[in-house]
């Protein structure tokens, strides 16, 4: 009897995930794909149609960059059932394009961050957690970098007040890393904290940042959050997005540090790779890509490239 495409994708994913990969939103899309070729009464071996189908039929946007990325998520799975099951097509991963188009982010502005703040500081109710909790993460995000999804993990054992770093365990590539802590940082963090304690029993193992009933914050909540601040505050978006997100606080922060290493002349090179580490990227070229797709660094990178091509002496030939 033929296996259903959910019990190959299941196994697929169970695999990968005893290697050490977490899986989540893939394996959400992989077994939203197995569902639907399972509806569509598919047997035999993996056929390239049938991806392209799922990738383009049952997007719920209708733009060839989405199709890529649903593309994108299948295309693993193929090459294992291709090494697998003999008659597997695989299909061409350029077929709707690139999957990934690096968007110019939105840079903040010292007073967008202040009034950010502000305006968290004002949430209701008054003189309770929830301003708090919020100033204190837009504030961490802002001040170290830290992905949205990295800052809701911490736990309150993640922080180390004598030390001054925070643990950084659940992150985006199953890595954890130290964060140290500015001074001005580590005071918001230590009056949160005293804040915190009023509302909700400190437990070493809770969520760091967390409601009045001692829950974590969900993403979504947290996103709803600030779409109504920004839509108070009526910020125009400067990136390639089309509106300013949470995220783009980690690219400030990363933007930012760059434009000050340059500005007092720092080594750009070894400061990088401090970078890198810093913010918890895998590549380094992720981090080098900030001088090239954002405009505040564009002219750092042209500096660096005429060095570069400028011959000792000064001589230039046309």
């Amino acid at each position: 009897m033929t296996a259903s495409m959910q019990s190959l994708v299941q196994e697929y994913l169970d695999e990968r995930r005893r290697l050490g990969y977490a899986l989540s939103v893939p394996g959400t899309q992989l077994m939203a794909f197995a569902r639907f070729a399972d509806r569509s009464g598919h047997r035999g071996p993996l056929t390239a149609d049938l991806v392209l189908a799922w990738a383009r039929g049952e997007a719920t946007r209708a733009t060839p960059i989405t199709w890529a990325r649903r593309l994108e998520i299948v295309r693993p799975f193929a090459q294992h059932r291709a090494r697998i099951e003999p008659g597997t097509e695989v299909p061409d991963a350029d077929v709707f394009g690139r999957g990934h188009r690096r968007l110019a982010p939105h840079i903040y502005t010292d007073a967008e961050i202040v009034d950010l703040l502000a305006a968290a500081r004002r949430l209701p109710p008054e003189g309770m957690l929830r301003p708090t909790t919020y100033e204190t993460l837009f504030g961490l995000i802002a001040a170290t970098g830290l992905r949205l999804s990295e800052a809701l993990h911490l736990c309150c054992s993640d922080l180390d007040l004598g030390q001054g770093h925070l643990t950084v365990r659940r992150t985006k590539f199953c890595k954890s890393r130290l964060v140290p802590l500015h001074p001005s940082t580590m005071d918001a963090l230590t009056q949160y904290l005293a804040v915190r304690q009023r509302h909700v029993p400190p437990v070493p193992e809770a969520p760091l940042f967390v409601s009045l009933s001692g829950n974590g914050l969900p993403t979504s909540t947290v996103h709803h959050v600030f779409m109504r601040i920004r839509a108070d505050l009526g910020w125009i978006a400067r990136g390639g997005h089309p509106v300013p997100r949470i995220h783009d606080l980690r690219h400030t922060f990363i933007c930012r540090r760059v434009m000050l290493w340059h500005e007092h002349g720092t080594d750009i090179d070894n400061a990088m790779l401090a970078l890198s580490t810093y913010v918890g990227h895998v590549k380094v070229s992720d981090t080098y890509w900030y001088l090239s797709g954002v405009p505040e660094l564009m002219g750092i990178a042209g500096q660096r490239f005429e060095r570069f091509a400028s011959p000792p002496g000064g001589a230039h030939h046309g």
